[in-house]
This record gives C-alpha cells, structure tokens and sequence, in this order.
C-alpha cells in the first residue's frame, strides 16, 4: 500500500530546518505485515526532542530513516500469529518492543530488553525487518520499531499496548513516550516517596510529565527548573512547588534552600552534561541523581569519587522510565482518567506532516511543550 510520510535521509543538516527541509515528505511502500507484525494507522505522532536528536545527529541513526517514535492509532490487519491486539483496536507504542524473553525482560526490566534493543539500533522490526521502500525502491529504516510520522506504519506486536477506544488518540500518543519516561522516571526509577523532595531540570514533555508524576507520588517540594517562563508557569500549574530560571546566579544554592539542603532527588531531563552536573549538585547527601535525557554520545560527565562515597550519593540513568509498557501505560491512563495526570495540558498545537521541519525550530527554541501530528 502507499503512504505519506517524513524520511530522514541525511543527520546534521543545518538549522534552521525550515529552510534545509532534513525531513522529506513523501508517498512510500508500506508492505504489509509479516508474522507477529501489525499493520496500524496513525492518528497521533508527538514531535519529541529525541526526534530532533536524531536530525541534529545528536543521536544517531541509521539512515535513511522514517521517524517518529510517540506515537497512537488504530489496529488495520494483523499477520501471521498475532493474537495480542485485533483490527479495530486501539493501541499506543512503546519505542522498545518488548520481547519478553530475554534475561532483562524476565527480571522486569523490559525497557532493556535485549532483542528490543538491538532491532533499535539496526533500524529494523523485532523480526529484522524492514517494511518501508521509496519511490526508487530504496528500503528505508524503521525508527524505534514505530515510525510514527507516516500514516500508515508496521510494527512488532510487541511494540503496542492495548488501549481504552473512548481514550483521545491524540493525548493517548504522549503516554508512548513523555509520560512513559517522566512519569515512570518518577516511580520506576527512583521510587519517590511522600514528602521526599524533587527537582527536574527541563521542562519538555518528559520533564512536565516528572513534575507531575512527582506531584502524585506526594513529593514536596517539587522544584521545576528551567529557561521558557511559560514552561515554568505550566510546572507550577501542573504541582511544581517552586519554579526556578535556569540562567538565576547561584541557581544550586536557591534550589538548596527550597529543599533544605538539597534534592532527596534530582532529575536531568534535558540531556546536556552541564545540567545533569548541575542536578547531581543539587542533590542531597545521601540523594539520587536520575539522568533521564540523552546527551551526545561523545559528551562526558566528570564526578568527583570522594563526593559519591564520602556522601554516599547515587547516581543513575533511566531509559523509558523503566517502565514495562503493558504494565504501566494502562495504569498511567487510568492517573489521567481519574484526573491526577492532566496529560493534556502538554499538547501545544495539532501538526501536519508538512509542518514537520518548521516544528522541528520550534522545538530546538524550547517554545513549545509537545506538539502533535494528527491524521484526521
């Protein structure tokens, strides 16, 4: 079958991207779905900062690539052997597909997956596949297993999670990664508990999502630091305690204060080397520094030793919020539904396929929370 959709043939075109168009909007050949694969039409892609990771070369990919990882839609054909959704169904992603049978996996572990991963990194289905072709025959890489800016998308059984067909599509695509990774961040990863203090440094999707998993997780104080002020008016709208300019002299030494002597826990989800040393900064003796957002590869953190044992300080990475998707994206829906996690309030403005390299400068500005690409 044919299907619009945005490839990325080429990383570190130059900004801004409205003018290098790194994104090409075109008709591809989608296969259909082999064995243990779906076939499902999207109806929400969130334009997520790992996507703008992949076009700055910041995370790099395989080429070329058919992106989008965030992503909700609608069950169209399964094939051979699928028996975990239907046609009709309405699923959300995980950017990992869960294989289930790995060492990581049965330890509860799935976003490690072994399996997941390494197709991830290929650029190909849980199978080794590869559905997309182009116009001159060309095969092109699936992104995160989702490829969610197309309209049309195969993907692993193991990449969807079952969804409520009342829920909204378009919020529901958030849940595939902001809130999987934020939220989960907060009570996978850390564990926070009542009255245990927290800090997040960047207030995107997946930080927004932190601050509101920290205020479910009875966390207080909740400090939201970063550079928009509109984002900080919307952490605290959403149960920041305090809001913190991210450029503010002695930022470390005012976030202290708030939290008397620093962060029980402190979260990175900006992914630059210099903020998570802040954050590790900002944690308690005793505390947890989380590193959420993924920084160049090339990049290095330097801590000192002496601070780590003589304060016996932790320092760990979160991919995924550690979540198991079929566990937790169902439990973080029903936070929504019950009113805890106002999803919603993150979604900025509706996208078209077209608009994708305009929104991608947007992005990289930090003027706008998630923006999604609705197919009516």
């Amino acid at each position: 079958m044919r299907t619009p959709a945005a490839v990325l043939y080429e990383m570190e075109l130059p900004a801004p991207y409205e003018k290098s168009q790194p994104l090409k909007i075109e008709e591809l050949e989608l296969e259909g779905p082999g064995p243990g694969e779906v076939l499902v039409e999207i109806k929400g892609a969130g334009l997520c900062h790992s996507d703008l990771s992949v076009v700055s070369g910041a995370r790099p990919r395989v080429m070329p690539m058919v992106l989008g990882h965030e992503a909700s839609g609608i069950v169209r054909e399964t094939g051979k052997g699928v028996s975990d959704v239907a046609a009709g169904d309405h699923v959300v992603f995980s950017y990992v597909p869960i294989c289930g049978k790995c060492a990581f996996c049965k330890a509860g572990r799935a976003s490690l997956c072994e399996r997941g991963g390494a197709a991830n990194i290929a650029g190909t289905l849980l199978s080794g596949a590869r559905r997309f072709k182009n116009a001159k025959g060309k095969t092109l890489n699936h992104h995160l297993g989702v490829s969610a800016f197309s309209r049309f998308t195969v993907a692993a059984q193991e990449s969807l999670v079952k969804l409520d067909p009342a829920f909204p599509l378009a919020e529901a695509a958030l849940f595939g990664c902001a809130v999987m990774t934020g939220v989960g961040a907060i009570v996978n990863t850390a564990k926070v508990q009542p009255g245990e203090s927290v800090a997040v440094f960047g207030l995107g999707g997946v930080g927004l999502s932190a601050v509101m998993g920290a205020k479910v997780a009875g966390a207080h104080p909740i400090v939201a630091v970063d550079l928009q002020p509109g984002k900080l008016a919307l952490a605290q709208r959403l149960g920041a305690t305090h809001a913190l300019n991210a450029t503010a002299q002695n930022l470390v030494e005012q976030l202290k204060s708030f939290t008397h002597g620093g962060a029980h826990y402190a979260f990175d989800a900006v992914g630059h080397e210099k903020v998570l040393m802040q954050a590790f900064e900002a944690t308690r003796r005793g505390g947890t520094t989380v590193a959420i957002g993924l920084p160049h590869p090339k990049k290095r953190l330097e801590v000192s030793p002496v601070t780590m044992i003589g304060e016996e300080r932790t320092l760990k990475g979160c991919y995924m919020g550690s979540c198991v998707p079929r566990r937790d994206i169902p439990r973080f829906i029903e936070l929504k539904q019950s009113g805890k996690l106002p999803v919603d309030k993150l979604i900025s403005e509706p996208l078209t396929l077209q608009q994708l390299n305009g929104a991608l400068d947007v992005l990289a500005r930090g003027e706008t929370v998630r923006q999604v690409v609705v197919f009516e």
